[in-house]
């Protein structure tokens, strides 16, 4: 199968490079499950760009930069910041109904989030994501030059170096993918090739995640050569739902934005009820991420709590519906009224603010090999990433991206080699690889979580050299399977993620070690370079 563009992930990233890209390329667009099954859809809070004459650039990359704990690189976040505006114009051409509020300058009700200094968080209510990519999903299925390859797992890129075509520089010339139904892999040849397969949440046993969100991108660009960076920034959302029959639901950073605190629950004793955010930080709810996630994992530590309340029942019940209708359905689906009483929440793994390098046009180290999105590092989160800046970076990058490919000149077409389906499946090995992936993300979750020593990684590091080693004899001798191959990115990410936090010998945003808890006076990325294989 040939095409012009090949995209893996179908989130905001994937589906703003398709849509700009289909009037004059055939494209097609691999997902790993439905079109709609990604973290993108899930996306509650909403977008950040300046809409107001009241703020500026200036505020908002200077908030970035704060969040970012001094790593935020400055020309990627003022590209990406000075082009908010424009992206969010695109996609109220689309057809995203964002909350209106006719008193606003720009006809949008905006909202605050957590380390922002203004008002600058446009949103259709509380479920931002799902309105964004069902507007986006129906132009894409209606498309004629785009294919629709849902219910497909990549397994690699194809590129130059590896079937031995004397091209010169390595190129990406597409990729194999097996379709899930049928088990058949496909061989998909593309000019270019765009990954914007989201982040690694699952590496970790609690996440806000969905169950996609296993690092394929990074892994397969990582084998084909590509350099990642600050993988050790993993951003722990501060206030996922906890409740037995709740899985990943998050609650979004909007309630803390519109006045909700944080207290210690009925469990906690004596204190039960007492606001304990004042005593970690200055801006106490509104601090940012990784402030709000550690001092909430100290207080549960610290009194053996499995949670904390997020309590905004002070508001009237009707702003609380009009402004948190997804969040306060679910909740009383769940036997949990908001407008009467606090919400119990967690921290969990949100965010992976690290990925492949590329730079403002998504291009990576490999020729003819793009990323966009959760996948790729800007530069733009640094050490922590400013709440709703993830959509904003899908939409501006996936735009310039989609602006670079079609300038590219057409490139000889090359022969790819089949896939060898020689293998056979030994079905007592899927019982190993369901352990082996509980196991990874149960070290993951104790060794390298919200608060990290050296002796916790180097343990972890141990583990995932002996996974490897099974994981990677189970890949040569047995027909894959999406659980295998996930499995095998999973622990090709949570390998980065640890060797990352080992080289980083101090603390800074999201990595906070007991071991080196000051921050160092220069700010520098961590930077991983492979072998080429």
């Amino acid at each position: 199968m040939k095409f012009d563009v090949l995209i893996v992930g179908s989130g905001l990233a994937g589906l703003s490079v398709a849509l700009h890209l289909a009037e004059t390329s055939k494209v097609a667009i691999i997902s790993k499950r439905a079109l709609l099954d990604g973290a993108s859809n899930w996306a509650q809070g909403g977008i950040a760009a300046v809409l107001d004459s009241g703020d500026s650039y200036e505020e908002h990359i200077r908030d970035t930069h704060v969040a970012g704990a001094g790593l935020c690189d400055d020309s990627a976040t003022r590209y990406i910041v000075e082009h908010g505006r424009e992206a969010i114009e695109w996609l109220i051409e689309q057809g995203v109904p964002f909350t209106r509020d006719e008193t606003a300058e720009l006809g949008y009700h905006l909202t605050r989030e957590g380390g922002h200094s203004q008002r600058r968080i446009i949103h259709a209510a509380d479920a931002t994501g799902n309105a964004v990519q069902l507007t986006l999903e129906q132009k894409v299925r209606a498309h004629p030059n785009i294919t629709l390859l849902e219910h497909h797992c990549a397994i690699d890129l194809i590129t130059s170096d590896k079937i031995g075509s004397k091209t010169g520089t390595p190129r990406c010339l597409g990729l194999y993918a097996q379709d899930v139904k049928t088990g058949k892999v496909l061989t998909l040849s593309a000019q270019h090739t765009v990954l914007a397969t989201g982040g690694a949440g699952k590496v970790y046993l609690y996440t806000t995640n969905p169950d996609t969100a296993t690092g394929d991108g990074i892994a397969m660009a990582w084998r084909a050569g590509c350099r990642v960076a600050n993988m050790e920034f993993i951003q722990f959302h501060p206030t996922c739902l906890y409740h037995p029959y709740a899985k990943s639901f998050l609650i979004t950073e909007a309630v803390r934005g519109e006045g909700g605190i944080l207290k210690l629950p009925v469990t906690a004793g004596t204190a039960a009820g007492t606001r304990f955010m004042l005593g970690h930080h200055e801006l106490a709810e509104l601090a940012p991420r990784d402030v709000v996630a550690r001092a909430i994992d100290a207080e549960m530590k610290k009194r053996g709590l499995d949670y904390v309340d997020l309590d905004i029942s002070h508001q009237p019940p009707e702003f609380l519906k009009e402004h948190f209708p997804t969040i306060y359905a679910r909740c009383l689906e769940l036997g949990i009224d908001m407008t009467k009483e606090p919400i119990p929440v967690v921290p969990a793994a949100h965010y992976t603010c690290g990925g492949i390098v590329t730079d403002f046009n998504g291009r990576t180290d490999l020729a003819g090999l793009y990323s966009v999105g959760e996948a790729s590092y800007t530069g733009l989160h640094g050490a922590n990433r400013l709440a709703s800046n993830s959509l904003l970076e899908c939409v501006v990058i996936g735009h310039a991206a989609a602006r670079h490919i079609a300038q590219q000149p057409k490139q000889k077409s090359v022969a790819l080699p089949a896939w060898d389906e020689s293998r056979v499946t030994d079905a007592d090995e899927e019982v190993i690889i369901a352990n082996n992936w509980d196991e990874l993300r149960r070290f993951m979750w104790n060794y390298v979580g919200i608060v990290r020593t050296t002796k916790r990684l180097e343990r972890a590091q141990h583990r995932i050299g002996l996974l490897k080693e099974e994981i990677d004899e189970y890949y040569a001798n047995f027909r894959i399977t999406r659980d295998l191959l996930e499995l095998r990115n999973l622990v090709e990410v949570a390998s980065m993620i640890v060797n990352s936090a080992l080289s980083r010998r101090e603390s800074r945003g999201l990595h906070y070690s007991r071991d080196y808890p000051e921050t160092l006076p220069k700010a520098l990325p961590t930077v991983l370079s492979p072998a080429r294989r």
